[in-house]
Parts: structure tokens; C-alpha cells; sequence
């Protein structure tokens, strides 16, 4: 297993949609690994999603405060409840932005092996799902802002980078 690089904010293949799973096999077991390394590999890190290292597969990894994992086509459901807190991306290291998402999830998917997997999370776990889920729609978080506050978070992240 090797940590993997991450693409930058403007890399066009985090626009790209990724493709569902078919093939549970030792590929997708080893990319699920590199993946959890990758994300193990930094401080502060709580999710990633296979476009951000180039590959365009449904997979996202996470860990945060004990709760670690990961998920292959995903499919979550959001609480109503909102609320708004900071959020940052790997993939634009260092700049942090006030994001409204949903305070709970219940994430559905399948683990690298094919079986079905259900995470129930709230708070910070939640919005870490529901940012890597974004990713692998080929959506940013910055999508999320007003044309102003998207325009600041694109000058802060750019120049970060």
C-alpha cells in the first residue's frame, strides 16, 4: 500500500462524476487501503474520496474520533436539522469555510469485500460524509456557497495551493 498524491482544488477530474463499484476484488481492496493510508498519513484529516486521488470510483474513506471506515456507493439519507460550521477540504489544504449541511446521516453502501454497510452519524462525522459524498459527484463544497462567498473561498484556496 502506497499514500497517494492529492489533486489540487482546480484538477478538473474532481469535477468528473465517478463510477459506481461493480468489481470487489483485490484492486478496489487495495485502492480502499492506499486510501485509509493516505488519509492516516496527515493531521487533521477526517475523509477522502477517490477522485481526489485520481481515481474515479465511488469510494470514500473516513475516520474521525474513534469512528473509521470506509464506504463504496454510497447513498445517504440527510436529518432536516441543519447547521453551519467550518469545513476544509484536502484538496485545498489550509483554507477553513462556514458551510451550512445536515446535522445527521445515515450512510448505505457496501465494504471493499461486497457487504452491506450502514453508518449513523451526526455532527462533524455527518458533514464528513456528506463532503466525500459530494466528491464523488464531481460537486465541491465551495458549490455550496453564494456566487461572493464561493468567489473569496476560490482566491483563498488557489493561493494556498
Amino acid at each position: 500500500m502506497t499514500v497517494l498524491p492529492i489533486r489540487a482544488f482546480d484538477d478538473p477530474v474532481l469535477r468528473s462524476v465517478a463510477e459506481p463499484v461493480r468489481d470487489f476484488d483485490k484492486e478496489l481492496r487495495r485502492l480502499v487501503k492506499s486510501m485509509t493510508l493516505t488519509l492516516r498519513a496527515g493531521a487533521g484529516r477526517a475523509g477522502l474520496a477517490a477522485p481526489q486521488v485520481g481515481v474515479p470510483l465511488r469510494v470514500l474513506v473516513y475516520a474521525y474520533e474513534g469512528a473509521s471506515g470506509h464506504l463504496i456507493n454510497p447513498r445517504l439519507e440527510l436529518s432536516e436539522r441543519r447547521v453551519t460550521a467550518d469545513e476544509a477540504c484536502l484538496s485545498a489544504p489550509g483554507v477553513w469555510w462556514p458551510l451550512e449541511r445536515a446535522f445527521r446521516v445515515v450512510a448505505r453502501g457496501r465494504d471493499m469485500f461486497g457487504k452491506p454497510v450502514t453508518v449513523r452519524a451526526l455532527g462533524v462525522l455527518a458533514r464528513v460524509l456528506q463532503h466525500e459524498a459530494d466528491h464523488l459527484d464531481g460537486v465541491l463544497f465551495s458549490d455550496h456557497l453564494s456566487a461572493d462567498e464561493r468567489g473569496r473561498f476560490l482566491a483563498a484556496a488557489l493561493s494556498s495551493g
